[in-house]
């Protein structure tokens, strides 16, 4: 413009293939205070914390996002209520709301959750996620690997007392939880929560091979449809994710089903990730990304350059993934961890 103050792109980040995007998934850090077998090794390395994003770099990408499009912004990690002060860059965010953006959400393993409920809701979260694998004390610490299922139970009851809305997320596990989903099911639709059961993804070393953790959820559900009668709802909300719904008509509540591996979603996609350190991957299974934060931090015009990227992004967004577990001893599809790349 004349007066020198930049021009904002508010394009829609459209595909390719011609999905929009609206719907960021930002990750704050690749730490996390768990160690869960089927997400990361037992002994992580984690990045140093001068090479992620701070505060104010994650809310330019957010702005950035939003101004283009984006109507939701789910926050992830690691753990993301591992990062100090976290409850301030949510209250931060949080001014984005009715201004462009219609939700802020995370994904939380719920061991710091307690803390923490009261402050997202004063910032404007009015639901998230609570990553649950078992019920059983004994159980859920053998997949997490140090974690107390009270700290998490607790978490989740504080979250509920403060008027949030809690999803639980549970990944299937052929041998250490496929028998106990019944009971998860109706332990969460019982205190009025929606839960949605997630393929075992290949993703990193964890130290467990993944033919032995890996159980389609079609099966699951032929197990769950011998007991109970599941009725599949419309998929018609832009921004519900990859999860496929069903109702359970005799606990009332719904349950969904992500399937990356049995029948991938990737057709309606409208999501994209961004790292703890500023990297945008336009598909959790494929590698390639572009360095936003190099926009950020070398160029005289971080917004222009945002933007730039941005673009760059959206054209190198694949069609889909190519995720398979067939055979035992087989290198992970992509060496990354899920904490890597944000949940």
């Amino acid at each position: 413009m004349a007066d020198g103050t930049p021009t904002m792109n508010t394009l829609p980040l459209v595909d390719r293939y011609g999905r929009q995007v609206t719907y960021l998934r930002m990750s704050v850090t690749d730490r996390c205070d768990l160690r869960c077998s089927y997400c990361m090794s037992e002994k992580m390395t984690f990045l140093p914390k001068a090479e992620l994003l701070s505060f104010d770099e994650l809310d330019q990408v957010a702005t950035a996002f939003v101004r283009r499009g984006v109507t939701k912004l789910r926050l992830t990690g690691g753990e993301p209520l591992v990062r100090k002060d976290f409850a301030d860059l949510v209250a931060r965010l949080g001014r984005h709301l009715g201004a462009g953006l219609e939700e802020l959400t995370l994904t939380t393993n719920g061991t710091l959750l307690e803390g923490h409920a009261d402050g997202l809701v004063r910032a404007g979260v009015r639901r998230i996620n609570v990553s649950l694998d078992s019920l059983a004390p004994d159980r859920f610490a053998e997949i997490t690997r140090r974690g107390q299922l009270a700290k998490v139970l607790a978490g989740i009851d504080a979250a509920l007392d403060a008027g949030l809305k809690v999803k639980i997320n549970t990944v299937a596990l052929k041998h250490q939880n496929a028998d106990e989903i019944p009971s998860m099911v109706e332990w969460a639709h019982g205190r009025g929560m929606d839960m949605t059961l997630i393929e075992v993804m290949p993703l990193g070393e964890t130290g467990e091979d993944r033919v032995d953790q890996y159980i389609p959820l079609p099966m699951i559900r032929d197990r769950l449809e011998a007991r109970w009668s599941l009725v599949d709802e419309p998929h018609i909300s832009p921004n519900a994710g990859p999860s496929r719904y069903a109702r359970v008509q005799e606990t009332g509540g719904r349950l969904g089903f992500i399937t990356p591996l049995t029948n991938n979603f990737c057709a309606g996609c409208n999501r994209v990730r961004v790292t703890c350190t500023g990297r945008v991957y336009m598909c959790l299974g494929q590698d390639d990304h572009v360095d936003l934060r190099a926009a950020l931090r070398d160029m005289p015009d971080p917004v222009a350059a945002l933007d730039a990227a941005l673009d760059r992004a959206l054209l190198a967004k694949p069609e889909k993934h190519d995720f398979e577990i067939k055979r035992r001893g087989t290198a992970p599809a992509l060496p990354r961890h899920m904490s890597m790349t944000g949940g």
